[in-house]
Parts: structure tokens; sequence; C-alpha cells
């Protein structure tokens, strides 16, 4: 199932790394191994719900300018939290705004990640008239114990 949704400007405190593309796999865990060991000091910061619960848990995706371009050979990401857009910054974490876009949302599993993902780059977003604008983000909703992730690929018609 796809959604498409407008999200407006959205802040995420993280642990952040920088990586070739493809080798993703080796530098991108313990980016989440340390943001979830450090969490506590950034639990403070996270945006809440109305419920008091933690609004997202992002995997955040730039290009090495860091102008929320798709990556090429190389990329950053940050591994981290949604705040609020005047959370000041620990020593140690990166925050960045991550801007505006309209996405086309879908879900997936670890194991299904890369079929997924493949199919939406060379199948969906063509047949559907869109192109992607900037870089892919992952979504994990903090209340969902599923295992399973948002892929959000930031869009616009052809």
């Amino acid at each position: 199932m796809v959604d498409i949704i407008e999200k407006q400007q959205f802040s995420v405190i993280g642990k952040m790394g920088e990586g070739l593309a493809i080798e993703g796999t080796k530098w991108i865990p313990p980016l989440w191994q340390e943001a979830n060991s450090n969490f506590a000091e950034i639990s403070n910061l996270a945006k809440l719900d109305a419920e008091g619960n933690i609004t997202g848990i992002w995997g955040a995706m730039s290009d090495v300018d860091e102008k929320f371009e798709r990556w090429k050979e190389e990329g950053k990401y940050l591994a981290g939290c949604e705040v609020t857009d005047d959370a000041i910054v620990p020593n140690g974490w990166t925050k960045w705004v991550i801007p505006a876009f309209k996405y086309v949302v879908t879900k997936c599993t670890q194991d299904s990640y890369q079929n997924i993902f493949n199919h939406m780059i060379a199948n969906y977003l063509s047949q559907s008239n869109y192109q992607i604008v900037g870089a892919i983000q992952e979504f994990y909703n903090p209340k969902d114990n599923t295992g399973e992730l948002y892929l959000y690929f930031p869009v616009e018609k052809i």
C-alpha cells in the first residue's frame, strides 16, 4: 500500500555518519547502536504526540553537502528522533532540519527493504508520473513493534 502525504519541515537530532552508498549496511547499523545506547541524552528533546508518545524515529538521509538531495556514490545518514525545531543540540549529536516535501510513503521490513525500494524507483514512481526530488527518508513508528518501517520518497509530478 502506498500513501501520498505532504509533510512540513521537521527536525531530527541523531548520530550522523557518512560513507559509500554501497557499504551502507556496514556503517549505518553502528550509528543506530550509538544513538540507541545514548538516547537518554536527547530523550527530553523528543517531539511528543497528544498521548505523550515519541512522534517518530528517523533514519534521515542527505547528500554529502547536506542539501537533502539523493545519495550518489556517498551519502550521509542521521539515526535519530524527531524533535521540536527549536531544540538545542547536545554535544556529540547532530541536528538536521529536513525541508517540507510531498512524499510517496510505503511500508517495508528490513528483509523486503531493497526489493520495495527498487520497485518504487523502477516502477511505481515513473508509472505514477512522479520524480524523486530529494533524499529518501526512513521512518520508524515508535508504537509499532512489528519491525516494519516506512520509506518516504520526496516527489513531485512530472
